[in-house]
Order: C-alpha cells, then structure tokens, then sequence
C-alpha cells in the first residue's frame, strides 16, 4: 500500500511575500478557500508577527477553514509565538511553524551566535510552541547548505523537544537532487529519533531544481512537500504545487506514494492564484500552461489523433480543464446563473447573486452569449468590489484623438457620498482617463502609474478585456484590476479599483496613529502627566 504525502501549500505566506503588491482580506480569503477545495493538508496562510494586518488576516482565515490544518510562521522567538498563538487559537485545526536558520553563513553573518546557541534557542521554541499548540513544525531554514553534523544535531534536538514534523529547507535553491536526497537519506540513517517526525521539504527554484529535488526527497522518505500553486514565492519561486502533484500521481507505481489533492481541481487554483496574485502564468508551464495540451508538430498531432497517449501522459481534464459551454444567453435567469456557478465549484452563499446577475445581464447584452470563463471572471470582479469603495465610477465618455484631435475624458464619480465631474486631456485615451481620476481622488501628486498589462479573458472579438496594473502611493504599491467589453472602462476600473485600496490604506494607518496616540496619553497618565 502507497504512503501519502501531506501537501503543504504556502502560497499565502510565502508566495504572497513576493508579489508586488499585497493582497486584501478577501483576496487571501478567496485563495484560502480555494486551496481547501483542493485539498491541502496544510496551508500557511502567513507570518502573523509581521504585521497588524497579516495578524488579523490569520486570525479570519483561521476562523473559517475547516477542512485544512491552518499554520503561522513564528521564529524562535517566544513573542513570535505568542502572536501566531493568538492568531491561529480558534481554528479548526492549526500548526506553529516556528524556523531559525543553521547554515554557517546564517549563523555567523546573520544571527552573529554559534552553533550551540542556535540549538537552544530551537529547543526553548519548540518547547515553548508546545504549550501552545497540538502541533508544531520546526524548520532549519537554509538546511541545503548546512553541515550534515550540524543538521543531524539539531533535528535530533527538535525531535526530543517535541516538534512532529521536522522541515528541511533548500532555501536558496542551491542544492542539485541527488545531492539534496543523500541529505534526506542522511538524516533517516544518523538521527536515531527520525522515525517520531515527519520529515518535510521546502525548496526554492532558484537553479530550477524545486520539483526535481522535492521529489528526490520522497524518495528518500520525506513525507510532507511545502509548495505553492503555480511556484508563486520569493525570487525564482517555490516547489510548485500542480507539478509535484501530478508527478506523484502519474509515477505512483514506481514512487509509490499519493497525497489527497483533488487534481481537477488544480486547473481552477491555478486560475484563481495568478488572477488574484496579478502573476500570469507562463504558456509553457508545466501542466497548467496554456501550452501544456497543445501539439504543433505534425508528427505529434497525427499521433495525438491516432491515440492520445502517444503524446499526453495526463490529460487536460485530469486537472480540471474543460471544454466551455455557450448555452448562457441574455434570456437565462438568475437560477440558470446559480446553477452553473454551482457546476463550476462555486457554492451558494458564497458570492452576491444579485451583483453577479447585474454583471452577468450587461455583459449578454453587449456579447449575446456568455461562455464560463466570462462567467467566472464576471464572479472575481463583483469579488474584489465588495470591499468598502469610496471611490466609484457613474459615468465614463472617451473622445481617442487622431489627427488635429487631443484624447480627451469625461467622467462623473461617486467620492462617498457626493457625486463630482471632471474633464481633461491626455496623451492618450487612457492617460486621459487616468489624469482625471487623478485630480477627483486628490492622489495627483503622490500617485505615480509602474505598470499596466491588458489581456484577453476568453476567445474571440467578443472576449473580455482585463487591464491590471500596479501603481506607486507615497512608496506604497497597489494592485488595481478592471474588467469589461471595453479597454478603456476596463482601465478606468482598475485605477479605481487601486484607489479604493488606498484609500483604505489610508484609513487604517490613521486608525493605527489614533490608536498610537490614545496608548501614549494613557500612558502619560499612568506616569502622573496631564495629556
């Protein structure tokens, strides 16, 4: 009988570290639920210590997911702990990951100790995060490049403090598979206490070896893999989830070994990670790139046409890619809607009905017909406009320009409760759009545009336009996404869309500096000063 390999995904911890902007509760919340449909055993959902944001967006997440054990990282410090503590205490299920680092050039250069503190500060965690959580998973960060003896040492010292699953990190994606197995099959053979622990790996792509050398370690008994969808993470990426994945399950007979990921739910994860995470995915990535299926050689198509697995050794609908259907229309009513967003995994109660109806009408009337992919992109977007918006669009005309004409924009927004108008030129349509946005917010000094991407959401003349973009706020970065028949409404959403999280940046640092300034009068006050 097989072994099963526990999946831990760290897409939002990790690969969230390494976006260029960061994601909003709902946005971690949508991914979070996402990765529990798929089944993960695991899922680091952040760093809790880090910041008052990414505590309370654990501390949510942590009340919500039932299915999946939720995990906060913590160093080896007792209030890294304690804030992973409070944030994860009413979940489910829940882990501490607590990590010191123990290669030499950590060691030295970083924490500036020796070696034999390093093994007692891991202890004194380990034992610490026990009293505080059923369990605990201890990680010796840069492990690839530590000494074998050192590394053997302090697992056996983890082990007998109490943690359950002892992980052993590539950090820097240094080491070569063979080379990173041995280490793995080291460890099985010197630490005479292996057997009570899980033994995890975490590897960086930073050679491209992630998958290869993940892969090498279950081979050599590791048994919990920490990944992230698509390979999201910090520099070259992260082991990626679908392709570690799919190779267990299409080389079981010779691995031996399964995990509980539902692979046709994989494609979806993929779609959701790179839309919300604004990262997309590369045509030729492995089993969830556009190009994973496709067959250009006439050799290779007249063989796929003869029997599939001459050249496919997965299918595309092993992990969840389908064919779109074109039965959704203008005359279709909201149960129509409900039940083919229920078909595409998505349960009642879990997205407003009514705002993605409204959505879903507009659209069939300018498109006629309305594939899932429109369906589902329709979903995302009503999504991301549920958060609180001070800043909304009522009414948006473009003249473009051409010769002997200056582009010139028009719009009417919603600013809370007031409606205001403006007009003014640009560069361009967009730049025109843009500028005046600009001057209705009030961010036309600080705010400076760093990218804008325009891609198709689905086939054809008739597809969605999405326009991301990422802008710079007084050193801040934002996301902003829009959707829309039109390029330049869907531009005029995700300047919008990047304004409305500002501006709620905005509101939670004055909350914070109100917060600060109540604590320093309080204080005053102990110390018998007048406020």
């Amino acid at each position: 009988m097989s072994d099963q390999v526990l999946i831990f995904d760290t897409s939002l911890r990790d690969g969230e570290q390494a976006l260029a902007a960061s994601l909003s509760f709902k946005e971690k919340l949508q991914i979070a639920l996402t990765l529990e449909k798929l089944g993960v055993d695991v899922m680091e959902v952040g760093f809790p210590i880090s910041s008052p944001g990414d505590f309370e967006s654990v501390k949510n997440i942590a009340s919500i997911i039932k299915n999946s054990t939720v995990c906060g990282l913590a160093r080896a410090l007792e209030k890294d702990i304690d804030a992973a503590y409070q944030a994860l205490k009413d979940a489910a299920n829940y882990r501490i990951h607590c990590f010191i680092a123990t290669s030499d050039i950590h060691v030295k250069e970083k924490l500036h100790k020796d070696f034999d503190a390093i093994v007692d500060m891991a202890v004194k965690a380990i034992k610490y995060a026990r009293n505080r959580a059923p369990d605990v998973e201890f990680s010796c960060e840069d492990a690839g490049r530590t000494p074998i003896d050192h590394l053997c040492r302090i697992v056996e010292a983890a082990i007998d403090a109490g943690a359950q699953t002892i992980n052993i990190p590539d950090t820097v994606g240094y080491t070569l598979p063979y080379e990173f197995g041995s280490i793995i099959e080291t460890l099985f053979n010197r630490v005479p206490n292996i057997d009570k622990a899980r033994i995890s790996v975490h590897c960086h792509n930073d050679l491209g070896m992630a998958t290869a050398n993940s892969l090498s370690a279950v081979l050599k008994g590791a048994r919990q893999i920490e990944c992230t969808v698509n390979g999201i993470g910090e520099r070259a990426g992260n082991c990626s989830l679908e392709e570690v994945v799919m190779a267990m399950k299409t080389r079981s007979s010779y691995m031996n070994v399964h995990t509980n990921i539902n692979c046709k739910e994989i494609a979806h994860a993929s779609q959701i990670v790179s839309q919300i995470c604004n990262m997309p995915v590369p045509a030729n990535k492995a089993i969830v790139g556009a190009n994973a299926f496709s067959h250009s050689s006439g050799i290779h198509q007249d063989g796929v046409l003869k029997n599939r697995d001459t050249y496919e050794i997965i299918t595309p609908e092993s992990v969840g890619f389908n064919t779109n259907n074109l039965n959704l229309t203008a005359r279709s009513g909201r149960h129509v809607i409900a039940h083919r967003l229920s078909l595409l995994g998505y349960k009642e109660g879990s997205y407003d009905l009514d705002n993605v109806y409204t959505r879903f009408k507009e659209l069939a009337d300018l498109k006629g017909q309305v594939f899932d992919y429109d369906l589902e992109a329709l979903l995302f977007f009503s999504q991301i406009q549920e958060e609180p918006e001070q800043f909304k669009l009522e009414y948006l005309t473009v003249l473009s320009g051409g010769k002997n004409v200056i582009p010139t924009a028009s719009l009417k927004m919603r600013i809370g409760d007031e409606v205001v108008s403006y007009a003014t030129t640009g560069n361009g349509p967009v730049d025109a759009v843009y500028q005046a946005i600009y001057h209705l917010t009030g961010y036309a000094d600080d705010i400076k545009l760093e990218k804008y991407d325009i891609k198709s959401k689905g086939e054809g003349k008739d597809a969605l336009g999405q326009v991301d973009i990422i802008v710079n706020y007084k050193g801040k970065v934002f996301h902003g996404m829009g959707l829309a028949t039109d390029i330049i409404q869907s531009s005029a959403f995700a300047m919008i869309h990047a304004c409305n999280s500002i501006y709620r940046s905005n509101l939670i640092a004055l909350e914070k500096q109100k917060h600060h300034d109540i604590e320093f009068v309080n204080k005053s006050c102990e110390l018998g000063n007048k406020p």
